[in-house]
């Protein structure tokens, strides 16, 4: 027979512990390791945050300075401002408050911020979120569709989403509708966007109206198949807010097709070239195709040859820039260190 003495010697917490045994140690739960994870995940966001925000001048933002500026950098209410969120929300924030942070409010923080791919990525992560914008590395594009898009020079060619966000383009279609496409942030390359507002590239549509309204309308019906997700939410919402035109035309109800037709583009570089823009779907189900804009006529063939001729022309020159640059750190670097040695 179990005696009270057994029993309660062989009883677990106060009651060991009144027995005179040990009392075993207190066991970390998954809870607790997750909560101090985000704890220092918000750390480090609103460390990270603070230092971006102290590294940009308000003349990068077309904000006047002032006389009393005493903060480096931007002030807290200013980023708030020019992200549309509420200076005491921004400052929880950067204080490492526990709060949600949606994916719309973390693309306005990066493009206030004005933040390179790298650092978005980051952003994102320390959130614990998921960029609505297209990612670095796209599983549709491989190595071998890269090397097609350069082939296929000098007819321009690119690969998009059904969101229209260029993933990836050759050397030509850089230059067929602006200067270089380069020079515009990976998170800004969507054509929707572009076609709306970036005036570079508004010049450059023969019919511009025409063309934009029936790019709402193809927006929409490619939509229908995304609503609710946060990328579609994002690019919409921004839009809306970047663009009078663009809502009078969401709200007209409009749909229409993807598909191919002959366009017009006024080139900054060689003038009218007109083309035929086909699709190749690549996967159907992401929506991801490779458009290609093989020339309409033989003048716009020798037009866009002579574009990529002035895109190598570019390429060159700028790797002789890059190698001059590397030639001179180097030499820097030695006389630093001759110096030093003296």
């Amino acid at each position: 027979m179990t005696t009270m003495a057994q029993r309660t010697t062989t009883g677990t917490g106060p009651e060991r512990a009144a027995a005179g045994g040990p009392e075993p140690a207190p066991t970390s739960t998954g809870s607790d390791a997750a909560s101090r994870a985000g704890e220092i995940r918000r750390h480090e966001l609103a460390t990270f945050l603070r230092s971006r925000r102290e590294r940009i001048t308000p003349e990068q933002v077309q904000l006047p300075r002032g006389r009393r500026r005493r903060t480096p950098g931007l002030r807290r209410e200013e980023v708030a401002q020019l992200s549309a969120v509420g200076v005491t929300w921004y400052t929880w924030l950067e204080q490492a408050r526990d709060i949600q942070v949606s994916e719309q409010v973390l693309d306005a923080l990066a493009r206030t911020l004005l933040l390179d791919t790298s650092e978005r990525a980051h952003l994102f992560q320390l959130a614990g979120a998921v960029d609505p914008t297209p990612a670095a590395h796209c599983p549709v594009i491989t190595p071998a569709l890269r090397r097609i898009l350069t082939q296929l020079e000098p007819v321009p060619a690119c690969i998009q989403n059904s969101r229209y966000d260029i993933l990836a383009y050759n050397r030509t279609y850089a230059r067929l509708t602006m200067r270089d496409l380069d020079t515009v942030p990976p998170a800004d390359r969507n054509c929707v966007l572009l076609a709306y507002t970036h005036p570079e590239w508004r010049e450059s549509i023969v019919l511009l109206d025409e063309t934009t309204r029936l790019m709402a309308a193809k927006l929409r019906a490619s939509m229908a198949g995304h609503l609710g997700e946060p990328a579609w939410k994002t690019l919409l919402k921004r839009l809306r807010t970047e663009s009078a035109e663009f809502r009078e035309n969401w709200d007209r109800y409009e749909v229409a097709a993807t598909r191919g037709k002959t366009k017009q583009f006024l080139n900054p570089y060689v003038g009218l070239v007109t083309v035929d823009q086909t699709d190749l779907w690549l996967a159907p189900d992401l929506g991801a195709r490779m458009m290609t804009y093989p020339p309409h006529d033989e003048e716009s063939r020798a037009r866009l040859e002579k574009l990529y001729a002035i895109a190598l022309e570019a390429e060159a020159e700028a790797e002789a820039e890059a190698e001059a640059e590397g030639r001179d750190r180097a030499a820097a670097r030695s006389r630093a260190k001759a110096a030093g040695a003296v």
